[in-house]
């Protein structure tokens, strides 16, 4: 990746390394590798941005996409990994997405429920982990179904599985995953929504700061980066976003 202006470097990493807010609730994008240090898309790409600044990466890791947010909009982070929501936007500065990934809804094998256009009924519960994209956009999107707010990813598991909700809500590829292992379980067809995944950094970091962080996103894109990262972590159900306006 291409070096970025130098006298940037103090907008990006004002303590003199680049700390970057890593969300390990979202699988495909970061996770703990065989040692238990955090890998994954997002960590190779704040590595490389580190790289092209000329300082050290420091990871700044998060259970929840909740707590990364705020680490970076209250400054104990440089930089973040998100899915773009306009309830995100204040105190941040988002680059067009990187990554597309599909949101889809799960259900008890002996659902009625056929289409996701029938879950949002009165008499619907949703389970969402709170503060998640999918909690962002079904509380805008829902009007008749009721949405729990959960931990993470496995109390929504949790609660469809004990009959606490009729529907859990996340992303693709793990929703995918635990009906496969388990034939109590089934996919609606389709998806509820494309997540845009980008990455954004504190809006006091200013305009040039927020112009070379999105040129640098989408040289990842267009080298080839973003998608050797997925194969290299052997990421299914994302795709690589389209260049900017395209």
């Amino acid at each position: 990746m291409p070096a970025i202006d130098a006298t940037l470097r103090p907008a990006f990493a004002p303590t003199g390394r680049l700390r970057a807010s890593i969300n390990l609730g979202n699988p495909i994008l970061a996770h703990r590798d065989a040692q238990g240090q955090p890998a994954g898309v997002s960590v190779d790409l704040a590595r490389a941005l580190a790289r092209a600044l000329g300082v050290a990466a420091e990871l700044v890791v998060f259970e929840k996409a909740a707590q990364s947010v705020e680490a970076v909009r209250g400054e104990q982070a440089d930089i973040g990994f998100f899915a773009v929501d306009p309830a995100r936007s204040q105190g941040l500065r988002f680059t067009a997405p990187y990554v597309l990934i599909e949101g889809s809804y799960l259900v008890p094998a002996g659902s009625a429920l056929a289409d996701n256009a029938e879950v949002d009924r009165a008499g619907t519960r949703v389970a969402v982990g709170q503060g998640s994209a999918y909690d962002l956009f079904l509380t805008r999107e829902l009007k008749a179904a009721h949405i729990e707010r959960v931990a993470d990813a496995e109390a929504v598991r949790a609660a469809l599985k004990a009959g606490q909700v009729e529907v859990a809500a996340g992303i693709r590829q793990l929703l995918e995953g635990w009906a496969q292992g388990d034939a109590a379980l089934r996919m609606l067809p389709g998806r509820f929504m494309v997540i845009q995944q980008a990455m954004g950094l504190p809006d006091s970091r200013g305009a040039e700061a927020a112009a070379a962080l999105a040129a640098f996103v989408e040289e990842a894109k267009r080298s080839g980066f973003v998608a050797e990262a997925l194969a290299r972590h052997r990421v299914q159900g994302a795709s690589v976003a389209p260049a900017a306006g395209a």
